[in-house]
Formats: C-alpha cells, structure tokens, sequence
C-alpha cells in the first residue's frame, strides 16, 4: 500500500514543498524548484496518474545526473530556469541524452 492509499487518509492527501524562503536569492533565478516538482509528482501520484509522475521524476533525476544543469546548491551554475528548462526537455525527448 502507497501512503497516499492509507485508510485513514479519507482520500485526502497534503502535498507541500517544505524548504526556507531564501530571501538572499529571491528574484535571481537561482532557486531550485526540485522539492516544488516533486511535490507536483506527489500529487499526480494521489490522483492516479503514475505514469505522467514517473516520466517528470525521472526527467528531473536524469537532469541532476548529467551534471550540466545543476543549480548553485547542488553544485552547478544552471539557473532555476535553465534546470527547468532542462527537465522540460527530457520529458520531451529533445535534451541531450533523452532517453
């Protein structure tokens, strides 16, 4: 059983990207949107759609495997949109090493 089918749930569920509001890189686009995606996969997991959730999973951690698009507090220089950017990519087939 998934947590998100948990009897005690009454089918109700909470996704929520918890992290700090990073005022020092507010409106730079340098913020990793991972834990924010991520939390987007939860809930595409809750309403049934495992399918569209494992593609953008494993596009993001493809993405962070390659290295090249890496944002500053995963040890790169990509920005918040080049990442996404990225990822965008490999969901569509058109990044470099898309599966």
């Amino acid at each position: 059983m998934e947590a998100w089918q948990h009897p005690c749930a009454n089918g109700l569920a909470l996704m929520e990207a918890v992290h700090g509001t990073a005022p020092d890189i507010a409106g730079k686009n340098l913020a990793n949107p991972t834990a924010l995606l991520f939390s987007g996969v939860m809930m595409l997991r809750h309403l049934g759609l495992h399918d569209i959730a494992e593609d953008i999973h494993k596009a993001a951690l493809a993405v962070i495997a390659e290295g090249k698009y890496r944002t500053g507090d995963l040890g790169g220089t990509a920005t918040c949109s080049d990442y996404t950017k990225a990822i965008i990519d490999k969901l569509q087939g058109t990044g470099a090493d898309s599966d």
